[in-house]
């Protein structure tokens, strides 16, 4: 495939300014072609087609791919021993090894069962076969331009999915996945990013493992793996120490992993996919958050373990007590309920789709949660001797923990449970097949039953399953499955609601009837939510008049 350079092409590489220690080092193909090189040092690299370098200082230990074009950078050097990533915890014990083709699932299941042992001994070993001794590598079509420095990092990039990393400062010891922007500044260390991730205007990262379909920008972000659908993009808000699962947004001010309860830095915080904190937050380590939780702006005073999902939570400052309103959403903002439904996956721009993601707010994961909030809604109900409902175990505090509209609460619950469960059977309840599954892990935006993960990990400890790449194929033949066990579980929930084994004629007409008018419902209400901004006169005072307003929003 390569041969060694004729003399005559090496007398006319050199008359064009070219130079080498060694020619005979050199192996070309059999047609080849170097035109306008220009101030670029190559040393033990291999070059696809059509590839341009130009004012590439220093070049090394890489493979590029076809159509590669790299511009103005200061040093890209490749090869070496890839580093730990540190992730979740400041003090170490989490540490992963990224690679070429690790998914956000991988980094997380081998970050999080460390209490496996033989388990962590034979993902270490699938990753030292994967690694390997070979050069750092850039795929194809990938454009590099303006950096000051890369240092063994994994570009993927593909024609049909291309990766652009341009005036960037340094990225070292990482992967890049698919479709991914990195751009104006950024300086990333030991770091992981799934596809069509954007990194952007100044970030700092480190240690960190980003989900794909996730922009950062501006802010500081380290030891902490993020599940897809993550937005953090204002220069003032951190995140730290952390296990964020996705669909989430950190606004400015947020300041997560500032504050450690121990005399080490070696707690966590874990936030259930749709975390929102608001303006200035800031948390004590360790905390944890179920899925879909909306705090308000506020200095949380002590370790939070708020178990109720699609919550707003409210440090309430004037009467020195936490609140917690369950449901907030499908009460009072199902227009952003419903939006967030859909928009993640239409979002979805990804032509390599290794990483599996459920998107859907309402799921088997969050179904459970419900489930689970309703019943510790009835056991603080039944405790409390005053109108007054208090949460137990919120808050590591001794103030108390105020339960807002709980009896409002239970009733919403119920209904999101009917509209999921209603939904996802879809009119077909005598084809559904199986049991419900009640117990659910959210794997890096994959939702796999625990029974399912716990077959995983057994066949990987007993060598059934020997690489990454059969990891990779189980994780695909559970996505397959998964649509049959979601609605065998959303069947389940019907029947459990009910009371019964199976659900007969006229309890699948009740709900039938009570799934329209809950949909009349979220219809009615997404109008509400939104006329709040289009009536709102603060709003919409900085409009001269409604035609100014209509072309400025829409």
């Amino acid at each position: 495939m390569y041969r060694n350079l004729l003399p005559s092409e090496i007398e006319q590489l050199e008359r064009q300014g070219n130079y080498s220690d060694d020619w005979s080092t050199v192996r070309v193909a059999d047609l080849f072609l170097v035109k306008n090189v220009r101030n670029s040092t190559l040393s033990n690299c291999t070059l696809g087609a059509n590839v341009t370098i130009r004012d590439v200082r220093l070049l090394s230990g890489y493979t590029l791919g076809a159509n590669v074009t790299l511009f103005n950078i200061g040093e890209m050097t490749g090869g070496g021993t890839p580093k730990p990533l540190e992730v979740m915890n400041e003090n170490g014990g989490r540490a992963i090894v990224p690679f070429a083709g690790m998914t956000i699932s991988d980094a997380y299941m081998w970050a999080r069962y460390r209490g496996r042992k033989a388990f962590m001994q034979k993902l270490e070993a699938f990753t030292t076969s994967e690694v390997g001794s070979r050069k750092s590598e850039v795929g194809e079509c990938c454009s590099i331009k303006n950096t000051t420095c890369i240092r063994n990092v994994d570009i993927l990039s593909s024609e049909e999915d291309p990766t652009v990393v341009d005036s960037c400062i340094t990225l070292c010891d990482g992967v890049v996945g698919y479709g991914c922007t990195v751009e104006h500044g950024v300086i990333a260390d030991r770091f992981l990013l799934g596809e069509h991730v954007h990194l952007e205007f100044g970030l700092r990262l480190n240690d960190t493992v980003v989900g794909d379909n996730s922009t950062l920008a501006r802010c500081e972000v380290g030891n902490s793996i993020i599940f897809p659908a993550h937005e953090q993009h204002h220069n003032n808000s951190f995140l730290i120490a952390a296990l964020v699962m996705g669909q989430s947004n950190i606004a400015a001010g947020g300041t997560i992993g500032s504050n450690h309860n121990s005399r080490t830095a070696d707690n966590e915080i874990v936030a259930g996919r749709g975390f929102w904190p608001g303006l200035c937050c800031s948390f004590k380590h360790s905390s944890r958050f179920a899925s879909y939780c909306l705090l308000a702006k506020g200095n949380y005073p002590a370790e939070l373990d708020i178990t109720l999902p699609f919550a707003l939570v409210n440090n309430n400052v004037s009467k020195d007590q936490l609140e917690i309103m369950p449901a907030y959403w499908w009460m009072y903002n199902m227009y952003a309920m419903d939006r967030n439904s859909k928009k993640f996956a239409k979002r979805d721009k990804r032509v390599v789709k290794a990483q599996h993601i459920e998107f859907d707010n309402l799921a088997p994961d969050t179904a459970e949660e419900i489930f689970r909030g309703i019943m510790q809604l009835r056991a603080w109900m039944a405790a409390s001797t005053s109108d007054t409902v208090y949460a137990q175990r919120q808050e590591n505090s001794r103030r108390p923990t105020v339960v807002l509209k709980a009896e409002e609460g239970l009733k919403a619950y119920e209904e999101m449970l009917i509209y999921y469960a209603m939904k996802t059977v879809k009119g077909e309840r005598l084809k559904v097949k199986g049991e419900r599954l009640n117990d659910w892990l959210n794997i890096g935006g994959q939702l796999v039953a625990k029974a399912d993960m716990e077959q995983l990990i057994a066949d990987v400890e007993s060598g059934a399953i020997g690489s990454w790449q059969q990891v990779h194929e189980r994780m695909d033949a559970l996505w397959e499955t998964y649509p049959a066990q979601r609605e065998a579980h959303a069947y389940g929930i019907l029947c459990r609601l009910a009371g019964v084994d199976a659900l007969t004629d006229d309890l699948w007409q009740q709900y039938q009837l009570r799934y329209t008018e809950i949909q009349k419902y979220i219809e009615e209400q997404k109008v509400v939510s939104r006329r709040k901004d289009d009536v709102n006169p603060f709003r919409n005072m900085t409009y001269w008049d409604d035609a100014e307003r209509e072309a400025v929003l829409g």
